[in-house]
Protein backbone atom coordinates (compact mmCIF):
# COMPACT_ATOMS: atom_id res chain seq x y z
CA UNK A 1 0.00 0.00 0.00
CA UNK A 2 1.43 3.53 -1.13
CA UNK A 3 1.99 6.04 1.97
CA UNK A 4 -0.75 9.01 2.49
CA UNK A 5 1.47 11.32 1.34
CA UNK A 6 2.24 9.51 -2.28
CA UNK A 7 -1.11 8.83 -2.76
CA UNK A 8 -1.94 12.61 -2.19
CA UNK A 9 0.56 13.82 -4.68
CA UNK A 10 -0.23 10.71 -7.18
CA UNK A 11 -4.07 11.99 -7.03
CA UNK A 12 -2.91 15.35 -7.09
CA UNK A 13 -0.67 14.83 -10.06
CA UNK A 14 -3.40 13.10 -12.25
CA UNK A 15 -5.79 16.21 -11.70
CA UNK A 16 -3.13 18.32 -12.73
CA UNK A 17 -3.73 16.80 -15.54
CA UNK A 18 -6.67 17.21 -15.62
CA UNK A 19 -6.72 20.49 -15.23
CA UNK A 20 -4.14 21.58 -17.85
CA UNK A 21 -6.90 19.75 -20.40
CA UNK A 22 -9.78 21.66 -18.92
CA UNK A 23 -7.37 24.83 -19.41
CA UNK A 24 -7.40 24.75 -23.14
CA UNK A 25 -11.34 25.04 -23.28
CA UNK A 26 -10.76 28.60 -21.34
CA UNK A 27 -10.99 32.27 -23.24
CA UNK A 28 -7.22 32.93 -23.90
CA UNK A 29 -5.12 35.54 -22.35
CA UNK A 30 -5.07 38.83 -23.16
CA UNK A 31 -1.95 39.97 -24.63
CA UNK A 32 -0.48 42.74 -23.13
CA UNK A 33 2.93 44.55 -25.09
CA UNK A 34 6.00 43.53 -23.39
CA UNK A 35 9.99 43.40 -23.84
CA UNK A 36 8.83 43.09 -28.05
CA UNK A 37 7.97 46.44 -28.00
CA UNK A 38 10.21 49.46 -28.08
CA UNK A 39 9.89 51.57 -24.89
CA UNK A 40 9.13 48.62 -22.61
CA UNK A 41 10.07 48.83 -18.84
CA UNK A 42 10.81 45.80 -17.00
CA UNK A 43 8.66 45.90 -13.53
CA UNK A 44 6.81 48.72 -13.92
CA UNK A 45 5.02 50.11 -10.90
CA UNK A 46 1.69 49.73 -12.14
CA UNK A 47 -1.81 47.41 -11.26
CA UNK A 48 -2.74 44.80 -9.02
CA UNK A 49 1.09 43.88 -8.85
CA UNK A 50 1.42 47.10 -6.73
CA UNK A 51 -1.44 46.56 -4.67
CA UNK A 52 -0.93 43.06 -3.79
CA UNK A 53 2.74 44.06 -2.65
CA UNK A 54 1.36 46.73 -0.22
CA UNK A 55 -0.53 43.80 1.54
CA UNK A 56 0.32 41.56 4.41
CA UNK A 57 -0.50 38.27 3.15
CA UNK A 58 -2.68 35.72 5.49
CA UNK A 59 -0.87 32.60 5.45
CA UNK A 60 -3.97 30.32 6.78
CA UNK A 61 -6.13 31.98 3.87
CA UNK A 62 -3.17 31.35 1.00
CA UNK A 63 -2.71 28.00 2.12
CA UNK A 64 -6.12 27.04 1.05
CA UNK A 65 -5.84 29.12 -1.91
CA UNK A 66 -3.06 27.46 -2.98
CA UNK A 67 -5.01 24.33 -3.20
CA UNK A 68 -5.48 25.04 -6.51
CA UNK A 69 -1.84 25.42 -7.66
CA UNK A 70 -1.21 21.91 -5.69
CA UNK A 71 -2.57 19.86 -8.47
CA UNK A 72 0.35 20.59 -10.75
CA UNK A 73 2.94 22.16 -8.42
CA UNK A 74 2.31 19.67 -5.66
CA UNK A 75 1.24 20.39 -1.83
CA UNK A 76 5.12 20.64 -1.20
CA UNK A 77 5.86 22.91 -3.97
CA UNK A 78 8.19 21.09 -5.59
CA UNK A 79 6.81 20.89 -8.60
CA UNK A 80 7.73 18.23 -11.23
CA UNK A 81 11.57 17.21 -11.97
CA UNK A 82 10.82 16.57 -15.95
CA UNK A 83 10.37 20.53 -15.75
CA UNK A 84 6.66 20.65 -16.90
CA UNK A 85 5.78 22.57 -13.41
CA UNK A 86 8.42 24.47 -11.72
CA UNK A 87 9.15 24.08 -8.10
CA UNK A 88 7.72 26.86 -6.20
CA UNK A 89 8.67 26.44 -2.14
CA UNK A 90 10.35 29.12 -0.79
CA UNK A 91 10.42 31.44 -3.56
CA UNK A 92 10.26 35.34 -2.62
CA UNK A 93 6.52 36.77 -2.38
CA UNK A 94 7.57 39.47 -4.14
CA UNK A 95 8.46 37.26 -7.29
CA UNK A 96 5.59 35.17 -7.26
CA UNK A 97 3.12 38.16 -6.89
CA UNK A 98 5.09 39.69 -9.79
CA UNK A 99 4.62 36.63 -12.24
CA UNK A 100 1.39 35.23 -11.42
CA UNK A 101 0.23 39.21 -12.16
CA UNK A 102 2.05 39.23 -15.21
CA UNK A 103 0.49 35.92 -16.36
CA UNK A 104 -3.13 37.62 -15.68
CA UNK A 105 -2.35 40.50 -17.48
CA UNK A 106 -1.48 38.62 -20.45
CA UNK A 107 2.58 40.32 -20.08
CA UNK A 108 3.61 36.35 -19.40
CA UNK A 109 2.50 33.62 -22.12
CA UNK A 110 1.03 30.84 -20.08
CA UNK A 111 -1.98 29.72 -21.36
CA UNK A 112 -1.93 26.81 -19.03
CA UNK A 113 -1.41 28.41 -16.00
CA UNK A 114 -3.43 31.52 -17.15
CA UNK A 115 -6.86 30.38 -15.94
CA UNK A 116 -6.00 28.55 -12.55
CA UNK A 117 -3.99 32.28 -12.08
CA UNK A 118 -7.37 34.14 -12.88
CA UNK A 119 -8.76 32.03 -9.43
CA UNK A 120 -7.07 34.03 -7.35
CA UNK A 121 -10.14 37.25 -6.85
CA UNK A 122 -8.10 40.42 -5.81
CA UNK A 123 -4.61 41.28 -4.65
CA UNK A 124 -5.36 40.40 -1.36
CA UNK A 125 -5.51 36.75 -2.02
CA UNK A 126 -2.90 37.28 -4.60
CA UNK A 127 -0.72 38.12 -1.34
CA UNK A 128 -1.98 35.37 0.74
CA UNK A 129 -1.26 32.64 -1.91
CA UNK A 130 2.29 34.51 -2.41
CA UNK A 131 3.28 34.77 1.22
CA UNK A 132 2.32 30.82 1.69
CA UNK A 133 4.36 29.45 -1.38
CA UNK A 134 7.46 31.27 0.60
CA UNK A 135 7.19 29.18 4.11
CA UNK A 136 7.19 26.23 2.35
CA UNK A 137 10.88 24.39 2.50
CA UNK A 138 12.37 24.16 -0.74
CA UNK A 139 13.40 20.28 -1.42
CA UNK A 140 16.85 18.90 -2.31
CA UNK A 141 15.24 16.20 -4.34
CA UNK A 142 14.81 19.01 -7.89
CA UNK A 143 15.48 17.98 -11.22
CA UNK A 144 19.39 18.39 -11.81
CA UNK A 145 21.11 18.11 -15.10
CA UNK A 146 23.65 15.52 -16.60
CA UNK A 147 26.88 17.28 -14.83
CA UNK A 148 28.88 17.00 -17.77
CA UNK A 149 30.27 20.42 -17.93
CA UNK A 150 29.86 22.44 -14.51
CA UNK A 151 33.64 23.67 -14.80
CA UNK A 152 32.18 25.71 -17.08
CA UNK A 153 28.71 26.68 -16.02
CA UNK A 154 30.47 27.69 -12.85
CA UNK A 155 32.82 30.12 -14.67
CA UNK A 156 29.56 31.44 -16.86
CA UNK A 157 27.33 31.93 -13.49
CA UNK A 158 30.34 33.43 -11.04
CA UNK A 159 30.74 35.85 -14.04
CA UNK A 160 27.15 37.02 -15.12
CA UNK A 161 24.49 35.73 -12.28
CA UNK A 162 26.01 35.83 -8.94
CA UNK A 163 25.66 39.34 -8.53
CA UNK A 164 22.08 39.49 -9.12
CA UNK A 165 20.66 35.60 -7.71
CA UNK A 166 23.43 35.30 -5.09
CA UNK A 167 26.13 32.75 -4.45
CA UNK A 168 23.22 29.94 -3.16
CA UNK A 169 20.67 30.64 -6.35
CA UNK A 170 18.95 33.32 -3.08
CA UNK A 171 18.25 35.69 -5.43
CA UNK A 172 16.75 39.42 -4.11
CA UNK A 173 13.13 39.93 -2.60
CA UNK A 174 13.54 43.82 -2.78
CA UNK A 175 15.22 43.63 -6.49
CA UNK A 176 12.32 40.85 -7.46
CA UNK A 177 15.19 38.16 -8.75
CA UNK A 178 13.87 35.10 -7.99
CA UNK A 179 15.52 31.98 -5.73
CA UNK A 180 17.27 29.32 -8.27
CA UNK A 181 18.40 27.01 -5.12
CA UNK A 182 15.79 23.89 -5.62
CA UNK A 183 14.87 25.01 -9.22
CA UNK A 184 14.73 22.20 -12.09
CA UNK A 185 17.23 21.89 -14.59
CA UNK A 186 14.67 21.64 -17.84
CA UNK A 187 12.04 24.50 -16.19
CA UNK A 188 15.25 26.29 -15.44
CA UNK A 189 16.70 25.56 -19.23
CA UNK A 190 13.64 26.46 -20.80
CA UNK A 191 12.38 29.23 -19.74
CA UNK A 192 16.34 30.70 -20.03
CA UNK A 193 16.00 29.82 -24.00
CA UNK A 194 13.10 31.78 -23.83
CA UNK A 195 14.62 34.71 -22.94
CA UNK A 196 17.46 34.40 -24.78
CA UNK A 197 15.69 34.00 -28.08
CA UNK A 198 12.90 36.46 -27.11
CA UNK A 199 10.00 34.64 -26.32
CA UNK A 200 9.89 35.28 -22.72
CA UNK A 201 7.93 38.93 -23.30
CA UNK A 202 8.14 39.81 -19.51
CA UNK A 203 12.07 39.39 -19.07
CA UNK A 204 13.99 41.09 -18.02
CA UNK A 205 16.23 43.22 -20.67
CA UNK A 206 19.31 43.22 -18.21
CA UNK A 207 19.32 39.50 -18.19
CA UNK A 208 18.36 39.13 -21.99
CA UNK A 209 21.90 41.54 -22.43
CA UNK A 210 23.60 38.48 -20.66
CA UNK A 211 22.07 35.52 -21.93
CA UNK A 212 21.46 36.73 -25.61
CA UNK A 213 25.32 35.79 -26.19
CA UNK A 214 25.37 32.60 -24.55
CA UNK A 215 25.47 29.03 -26.86
CA UNK A 216 22.95 26.20 -26.17
CA UNK A 217 26.29 24.78 -24.53
CA UNK A 218 26.72 27.18 -22.53
CA UNK A 219 23.18 27.57 -21.88
CA UNK A 220 23.02 24.19 -20.56
CA UNK A 221 25.85 24.45 -18.83
CA UNK A 222 24.72 27.03 -16.56
CA UNK A 223 21.77 26.12 -16.12
CA UNK A 224 23.18 23.35 -15.37
CA UNK A 225 25.33 24.53 -12.22
CA UNK A 226 22.49 26.55 -10.98
CA UNK A 227 20.25 23.45 -11.23
CA UNK A 228 23.21 22.41 -7.97
CA UNK A 229 22.32 25.36 -5.87
CA UNK A 230 21.13 25.12 -2.38
CA UNK A 231 19.88 27.40 -0.11
CA UNK A 232 20.25 25.99 3.51
CA UNK A 233 18.14 29.25 4.90
CA UNK A 234 14.90 27.85 2.92
CA UNK A 235 16.07 24.40 2.35
CA UNK A 236 14.09 21.40 3.96
CA UNK A 237 15.56 19.79 6.75
CA UNK A 238 16.69 16.13 7.01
Amino acid sequence: MPSTSKLYIAIAIAGGALLAGAAWAQPPAPKKSGIEKEGYVWNAAEGEKIEALELTGNLENGEEAYEICSACHLPTGAGRPDGTFPQLAGQHTTVVIKQIADIREGLRDNPIMYPFAKTLVDPQELADVAAYIETLPIPQDNGRGPGTNLELGGKLYAENCVVCHGKQGEGDTVKFYPVLAGQHYKYMLRQITDIRDGRRRNANPDMVIVVKKYSDEELGAVVDYMSRLEWPERTVKK
